[in-house]
């Protein structure tokens, strides 16, 4: 029996659903479903070969931006305003002078998500997705992931005293793996990714495990509930005072992204905001880009990288909505630019994971494009601290 096991799987918190929440929709054909669990995504849309992601529906947002006093802190914007939680969030937004300066920018930011408890952004998607597995009773989370969402599922449930269940490739770097043991959760072991994603649908469909990520081919965005928890990103910036022109987000396949945007458009709406800042999808190899390109959104794009938070070879719609209806796009950083931006960031105090030193180089390349302009304010998603990276630029 793994450290963290136990014999009882009633998790201790106290969920509390947003009374706003009135239904999903889905981003590309705007149907309406009842709240309910759809891993899979729209099945009107999957059913005509066009897969895409959900999106949650509030009845009435607030009109000011104000911190609850009780449960989790933005919870009037999220799924569930009360639930598990490790203390995660208020992560500092950081100003960057000198690299400002270096990059030619008016104003450089710089959200450090690795200061969340596990390590990475991914705590603000499993906050909300492991309450969600608690209020409808769930036994059992099970998900995809042999990094950062790992980690993070398996310390939520594990504070839920929910019984969590990940597929991983053999080759998962051993902090994480060693993570996992004294977490408690139960690992299997894959070489390939449809396989991994395979396991999770049987777990889902067969044993009604309840899903943290995506598991479909084609790939839409993991399942609504958790990455509606990323919209806190954005409404932390806001708070406090962080109002950017762009933001900079390493990007796998487009949960951080479509939460920042959906986030973004809410406050735009409401007023709280001027303008929608204009999202940039960093990626180690072309598969957005392509996609922007005229690719088909379906297609498999192959590339090997260090960068091992982004990698993958697929594209969901969620992604490329939320670049094009922010007015941004993709850029592609290779490994050895993640590299030399690290260490521009690393000059700075600031130890991340490499793919978030990718923000750094592209940040230059839109600058010398005149994608971003010397009077603009740009904000980096640093995603995680950088002491799991398995890549050794040394070596």
């Amino acid at each position: 029996m793994n450290p963290a096991s136990s014999e009882s799987f009633h998790g201790p918190a106290t969920v509390s659903r947003n009374p706003r929440l009135a239904q999903l929709r889905c981003i590309h054909c705007s149907r309406e479903y009842p709240l309910q669990d759809m891993p899979a995504g729209c099945l009107h849309c999957a059913d005509r070969g066009t897969s895409a992601s959900l999106e949650a529906v509030y009845t009435q947002l607030p009109k000011t931006l104000h911190a609850a006093s009780t449960g989790y802190k933005w919870g009037d914007w999220l799924p569930y305003t009360k639930g598990v939680s490790l203390g995660e969030g208020s992560t500092p937004c950081l100003d960057l002078p000198r690299l400002a300066r270096e990059l030619g920018v008016r104003q450089l930011s710089a959200k450090h998500e690795g200061m969340n408890p596990t390590g990475s952004h991914k705590d603000r998607m499993s906050v909300q997705a492991v309450s969600r597995a608690l209020d409808v009773g769930a036994q059992m989370v099970v998900l995809a992931s042999s990094g950062n969402a790992a980690v993070s599922a398996a310390a939520y449930c594990a504070a839920a005293g929910l019984r969590c269940e990940i597929a991983t490739y053999h080759d998962m770097p051993a902090p994480y793996a060693r993570a996992l043991y004294y977490l408690g959760a139960q690992r299997v072991v894959f070489d390939r990714g449809f396989g991994r994603w395979e396991h999770v649908r049987r777990r889902v469909e067969q044993d009604g495990a309840f899903a943290l990520t995506n598991y479909t081919v084609p790939a839409v965005g993991s399942p609504v509930f958790g990455v509606e928890g990323y919209r806190a990103v954005a409404l932390e910036c806001v708070a406090d005072g962080c109002i950017p022109d762009h933001v900079l987000v390493p990007t796998a396949r487009g949960d951080l992204l479509w939460g920042l945007y959906s986030s973004f458009r809410d406050l735009l709406h409401a007023r709280l905001i001027e303008r929608m800042p204009r999202l940039w999808a960093v990626e180690p190899f072309p598969r957005l880009s392509k996609v922007l390109d005229g690719a088909p959104l379906q297609s498999e794009f192959s590339g090997q990288t260090a960068q091992f938070s982004i990698a993958g070879s697929t594209v969901t719609l969620q992604q490329q909505r939320a670049v094009r209806q922010s007015g941004g796009g993709a850029v592609v950083v290779d490994d050895a630019g993640a590299i030399e931006g690290l260490s521009k960031l690393a000059a700075q105090g600031l130890w991340v994971e490499l793919c978030a030193g990718a923000c750094v180089t592209a940040l230059a390349r839109l600058r010398a494009q005149n994608d971003i302009e010397p009077s603009h304010h740009a904000l980096l998603l640093l995603t995680a601290k950088g002491d799991r990276d398995a890549f050794d630029a040394l070596a």
